[in-house]
């Protein structure tokens, strides 16, 4: 079997797929091409959370750029996509973190980002269910979830619309000039090949600087209106996006089902999909410092997966600096559904020759140029 295309994309989760949409309209002929099922991987393991970070610059610029091209989509995506503009409060704990609180606004508001700061009183009006004596919180009106599974099929039919191919149950083995091997010998051929498989990235390209994060989540019955808004604790970059231990936090989140998802974990250097009923204890015990009513709460559901993450936390975005036919796509550890747009447009502008509507410098794979990049 012999099959030309104009690009082969590797990996039909959220990523390859909102790029497979955004190339093919284009006009580009696109296969993409998924050794399991579609958004098998982290994409069905992550909590759908669009949400603008501040951690640095470049986040905040990807960040925000993807969310507002999830605004415009949203009016195209049927409703099991399960869109909707909930908002994110930052829970604040105590007194200590009122200096947070007021420094995220400033940031937020210093690039045109609606922010609301809560007292105890709004606070506790917003979220009844949190436990009394919150000092209050930031609302971040605009953030939004979506159910991501829906979202990534969604994506690859109108990709498939303008003439993109799928195939599934196809892994690829070997990443070659002139596109692809799959694991039966079958030859793709591509002019431009995309790595966009998240953690399985580096299976295919043994130097990409990226390690796995495995991370833990727990999803209720349905109780009708027990949370409104995506409730994320003050502290959360400090204590789950810490790159040394083991760590949890408050994390918890609305679905349309009315159901309540429940975070969130972060593991290094641990390849065992199982649950770690350790960790899941502790994720709980969090959970229930800030909303103790969750204890009346039945559990239907836990789950694990992994998360591709870099050393500097952004994903890596744009042509690969030693070899001129393969652009990546990767490493956007827990950010991956929010950027999924941007990271798309980004790549179509530099595959086009055009320049993208943010600097997007910062995501190219030549920022690591000093080390070594190879093909395996």
């Amino acid at each position: 079997m012999l099959m030309t295309f104009d690009i082969a994309i590797i990996g039909a989760g959220i990523i390859g797929s909102a790029c497979a949409m955004r190339l093919s309209k284009e006009g580009f002929k696109v296969v993409v091409i998924e050794a399991n099922e579609i958004a098998g991987g982290t994409t069905s393991t992550g909590m759908g959370h669009i949400v603008v970070m501040d951690d640095s610059e470049a986040q905040f610029a990807l960040t925000n750029y993807s969310q507002k091209l999830w605004e415009k989509l949203a009016e195209e995506m049927p409703r099991d996509c399960e869109y909707e503009t909930c908002g994110t409060i930052w829970v604040e704990a105590d007194d200590e973190e009122m200096a947070e609180v007021r420094r995220k606004k400033d940031f937020y508001e210093k690039r045109n980002v609606k922010t609301e700061i809560l007292d105890e009183k709004s606070l506790r009006e917003a979220e009844p269910n949190l436990r009394e004596n919150l000092i209050g919180g930031l609302l971040v009106p605009n953030d939004s979830v979506v159910y991501q599974l829906c979202a990534t099929q969604f994506f690859l039919d109108k990709a498939m619309q303008n003439g993109a191919k799928l195939l599934t149950g196809k892994r690829v083995v070997e990443i070659l000039e002139n596109g692809v091997r799959l694991e039966n010998g079958d030859l793709i051929k591509a002019n431009k090949i995309i790595n966009a498989a998240g953690f399985w990235s580096k299976d295919l390209m043994q130097d990409l600087r990226i390690v796995k994060r495995k991370g833990h989540l727990v999803i209720t019955e349905r109780y009708p209106n027990f949370v409104k808004h995506q409730l994320v604790e003050l502290g959360y970059l400090k204590s789950a996006h810490s790159n040394d231990a083991d760590s949890v936090a408050f994390n918890v989140q609305p679905r349309m089902t009315e159901q309540v998802l429940i975070g969130s974990s972060r593991q290094f250097g641990v390849d065992d999909k199982t649950i770690d009923y350790e960790i899941a204890k502790r994720m709980i015990k969090r959970a229930l410092e800030y909303m103790p009513k969750l204890r009346k709460l039945s559990a239907t559901r836990v789950w694990t997966g992994f998360r591709p993450a870099t050393p500097d936390n952004l994903p890596y975005i744009g042509q690969h600096p030693k070899l001129e036919n393969v652009y990546l796509a990767t490493g956007h550890e827990g950010l991956g559904i929010t950027t999924s747009l941007g990271t798309a447009e980004i790549l179509t502008d530099e595959i086009i020759g055009r320049d993208s509507e943010i600097d997007s410098k910062v995501y190219s794979p030549s920022r690591f140029e000093k080390k070594e990049f190879a093909r395996e």
